[in-house]
């Protein structure tokens, strides 16, 4: 495939198999935060209904769906790595049962309209906390795996905690908000996500302004370390520049949000990145629009599907939610694909 200058810093590794307010109570655990149809970063044992679904690996159908799942492709969309052992324990399925691939290979498959190996699977990681670098790099790099990392731009090189961590922190300290004057401290987030972005804005000044504490600070990824992610293997890809939900920004919000991340990677890498992961999970039209203009080849949503070896939308390309946590029973199912048809079916949430 003829490199240009935007693919360059992508590993082109193919790694083959080896064999609200005021009366909010303390919250246990991490808070959550929004994520597509979803909830991510919850409580640990929030991402473990695995007892609940583990049957699903014995169930009949589950060689079917492994059948099929092998001319399909899987992108696991992970956070933050909490659990370095069940990660490594992952990965280390994914190379006894799959191809793991990177985001050049992806990106050469919709180049050249050539699918993909049977049983291909990208990794990647929204958010780009430090886990990424100081557990998931070493992890990836001893097993040959390739993946990609989407990153929010304005926290790049600072020590600020994600606005959900935030905004949480500062509920559970006194913090008052007149639009989140609601009855259950569970309400809080899905709040601000569902509010237009200039009063989800305008929530969380009035949360800082008022709360007794500010929140601790969160040690966030430097320049210095999007390139060490790179060089390891990772590619580095945009999440925007606050992580807003798109679909409830206007329109000079949407292209702000990205235009602003896409400037300042390509400052940092020395180079334009070309994918991007959906802030809200969801696409988004007029995203889309700035990502072709800006000349963007790869899009990923967080929709909990298997998506084509040949992707049809390259700007709309499906993932699996997975979480570092998770059972190696439900993960083989998420892998399957019939985990995700199973909460489908049951119109259950992704935890």
């Amino acid at each position: 495939m003829p490199q240009s200058q935007s693919t360059t810093s992508i590993t082109a590794v193919h790694a083959r198999p080896v064999a609200r307010v005021r009366t909010l109570p303390p919250v246990v655990g991490r808070p959550a935060e929004p994520h597509g149809g979803g909830w991510h970063g919850a409580p640990a044992d929030a991402h473990r209904p695995d007892a609940r679904v583990d049957w699903l690996r014995f169930a009949p159908v589950q060689p079917v769906f492994r059948a099929r799942a092998a001319q399909r492709l899987a992108v696991l969309a992970y956070h933050g790595v909490t659990d370095p052992s069940s990660f490594g324990a992952q990965l280390d399925r994914l190379r006894r049962l799959a191809t793991p691939v990177s985001l050049a290979a992806v990106l050469q498959a919709v180049t050249e309209r050539r699918p993909l190996p049977a049983r291909s699977v990208l990794v990647t990681f929204d958010d780009a906390d430090r886990s990424v670098l100081t557990h998931a790099l070493p992890a990836l790099r001893a097993r040959g795996i390739p993946a990609a990392a989407f990153v929010i731009s304005e926290l790049i090189g600072t020590e600020r905690p994600f606005w959900w961590h935030e905004a949480d922190f500062l509920a559970r300290h006194g913090g008052r908000a007149r639009s989140l004057d609601c009855g259950h401290p569970s309400q809080l987030l899905p709040r601000l996500k569902a509010m237009p972005d200039p009063d989800r804005r305008r929530s969380l000044h009035e949360l800082r302004a008022s709360a007794d504490r500010r929140p601790p600070g969160q040690e966030q990824l430097t320049p210095a370390d999007l390139r060490a992610l790179r060089d390891g293997g990772v590619a580095i890809g945009n999440h925007t520049q606050g992580h807003p939900c798109l679909g409830r920004c206007d329109d000079d919000t949407v292209r702000a949000e990205i235009t602003g991340a896409h400037d300042a990677l390509t400052q940092w890498l020395g180079e334009p990145p070309i994918a991007f992961a959906y802030p809200d999970g969801g696409h988004d039209p007029r995203a889309e629009t700035v990502l072709q203009e800006l000349g963007y080849r790869l899009g990923f949503l967080s929709d909990h599907r298997l998506g084509p070896r040949l992707p049809s939308h390259p700007l709309q390309i499906s993932r699996l939610q997975v979480d570092s946590t998770t059972s190696t029973r439900r993960f083989d199912t998420i892998l399957s694909g019939l985990e995700p048809a199973y909460r489908r079916w049951r119109r259950q949430p992704v935890a």
